[in-house]
């Protein structure tokens, strides 16, 4: 799996947003999803 960090809605370092961007095929369960989420502190509250 290919993974990127960035951060969105800012033009600054380190502002904004992270998030993190994973290259999958195919498209992974929701569980699998939130696991990435938690291994990278990038909670999602939905």
């Amino acid at each position: 799996m290919k993974q990127y960090v960035v951060d969105a809605f800012t033009n600054k370092v380190f502002g904004g947003n992270p998030a993190a961007i994973c290259i999958l095929s195919p498209w992974p369960s929701k569980e699998f999803m939130m696991k990435i989420t938690v291994e990278n502190n990038l909670y999602c509250y939905v």
